[in-house]
């Protein structure tokens, strides 16, 4: 276990905000519900947002970038908008401070310098969006338009955890415009297979994708479809969301088009998103009681080569026997330490680097140079093994295959798990038991109304997390009312 490092099992909440401090991703800022994003757990983000930026333009998306202010006006033109945003949101109402004249050094308020119009420091940019996209859409040969935003947001919240819900936070909010509703539609689809390919496939984390109820619906959407991932203490995270938002928006702002039958007609939207919130997934998903264990995909440095030596001189000749291998590694796009410090233990790095999650950890020592021979550690299993190094070439093929190998191994893991919490129960009294027992997903019939989802939610803490997209269709009873069902739809204790 990493020095001063609970385990998950003793206390998983203390277990992941140490892991967090310790491991140098983040830490609690000065502005209370606020995180500062250290520069090792910023690097992950950047790998992060490099290969979501890729794939939302090779699917045909521009970035562009929007205001931080948002007119108070804006907010209200969309009134289920507004009402889902209101309690979250920060008011900016003055535009300047003056000296206190009773106090030395203090600042107030200047009165003078009220707004006209109050502005809301951006909770989600819909509204500010969708008035500029007024002037941008005239014609149907304007559509569609595709545009994604990288940018922060703030959300008043009361209870906050670092990564996972925090008062600010970092994301990319996609805004498209369209023709018809199918297109719309079909852009919804598509950026929801977007972050199921990038979670599972990058961030190794199985989800589960389906379409949530109405009462946890983004407010102004007409659907929202959502991946739903399971954390080790089985508890579901939202790991990202894409909205199908009818002509709700086009409506508030007018934003029509000239069809190709010379029609005017209002256009057709969509939103999604994904945000530093999928650092906390990362986290809760893979690490264990040493430290992060991160997905070779994303990790900013995917192999350390740890010298161990007493002379300088010892340490020249095994900087010259593994540069051959470093060049080969950095050459296949390969990140590589090679950490020469002199101020700490070999045993103290390798600690260090085990608890930062690098997936590959190389020792090459004085023994080693005589023997001709290296020592590979792999992170996700602690597998340590000794290699020859007469063929540079097969210690670096091997070194990649390793790094395949841990990506896939650590998603079969979480999939494993995953499989094994889910549970099908038929009646409410199952369903408490469940929760109490083991938590996970849990499959149940209910009568798809808000009325039953809230008291479900007020007795139990659970939630309906989504129906899922490939959910069989099958008669049964609401496990609360005894009214027909025609599926079954997934449950889960919630971050």
């Amino acid at each position: 276990m990493a020095k001063g490092l609970p385990t998950r099992q003793e206390d998983y909440s203390a277990w992941y905000n140490e892991l967090v401090k310790k491991a140098d991703l983040a830490e609690n800022s000065a502005v209370k519900g606020c995180m500062v994003i250290k520069p090792y757990g910023y690097a992950i983000w950047e790998k992060m947002q490099a290969q979501l930026d890729k794939m939302f333009k090779e699917t045909g998306h521009s970035n562009a970038y929007f205001p931080l202010f948002v007119p108070k006006s804006f907010l209200e033109k969309e009134e289920q908008h507004a009402e889902g945003f209101a309690k979250e949101c920060a008011v900016v109402t003055h535009y300047r401070l003056k000296a206190n004249p009773d106090k030395k050094g203090a600042l107030m308020v200047d009165e003078s310098a009220k707004l006209e119009e109050e502005l809301i420091v951006r909770p989600t940019s819909e509204t500010v969006i969708w008035s500029a996209y007024k002037g941008w859409v005239n014609s149907y040969r304007d559509l569609p338009l595709l545009i994604n935003q990288w940018a922060n947001v703030v959300r008043w919240e009361m209870r906050t955890r670092i990564f996972l819900r925090t008062t600010e936070f970092l994301w990319q909010e996609g805004h498209t415009a369209h023709a018809t509703k199918a297109e719309a539609v079909a852009e919804t689809e598509q950026m929801l297979e977007v972050y199921a390919d990038f979670a599972e496939q990058f961030m190794a984390v199985p989800v589960i994708k389906g379409i949530k109820t109405a009462a946890e619906r983004f407010a102004g959407a007409d659907e929202t479809y959502c991946i739903e991932a399971l954390m080790q203490d089985g508890k579901a995270l939202q790991a990202g969301t894409s909205h199908f938002l009818g002509q709700n928006f086009a409506k508030s702002f007018d934003v029509t088009f000239t069809s190709k039958e010379n029609k005017v007609e209002y256009v057709w939207g969509t939103s999604w998103g994904v945000s530093t919130r999928l650092m906390g997934a990362l986290i809760m998903c893979h690490s264990d009681d040493e430290g992060l264990v991160l997905p070779p995909k994303l990790a900013p440095i995917q192999v350390v080569i740890v010298p161990i030596f007493k002379t300088s001189e010892q340490l020249l000749e095994i900087k010259n026997k593994i540069e051959p291998i470093k060049k080969q590694l950095l050459k296949k796009g390969i990140s590589v330490k090679f950490d020469d410090r002199d101020t700490q233990s070999p045993g103290y790095k390798f600690a260090e680097w085990e608890l930062k999650g690098v997936p590959v950890r190389v020792a090459i020592g004085a023994r080693d140079i005589q023997n001709n021979t290296i020592e590979i550690v792999r992170r996700d299993t602690k597998e340590k093994k000794v290699y020859s190094m007469e063929i540079v070439e097969n210690i670096v093929s091997d070194i990649e295959n390793l790094l395949n190998e841990i990506q896939e191994n650590i998603y079969q893991i979480a999939l494993k798990r995953r499989e094994n919490l889910i549970t099908n129960v038929d009646t409410y009294e199952e369903f408490k038991k469940v929760l109490e027992e083991k938590t996970g997903f849990i499959y149940a019939h209910y009568d798809g109304t808000t009325e039953t989802e809230e008291r479900i939610k007020e007795e139990t803490k659970a939630t309906v997390r989504c129906i899922p997209l490939d959910n069989p269709q099958e008669n049964g009873v609401c496990m609360v009312t005894g009214k027909p069902s025609t599926q079954r739809v997934m449950f889960a204790k919630a971050y």
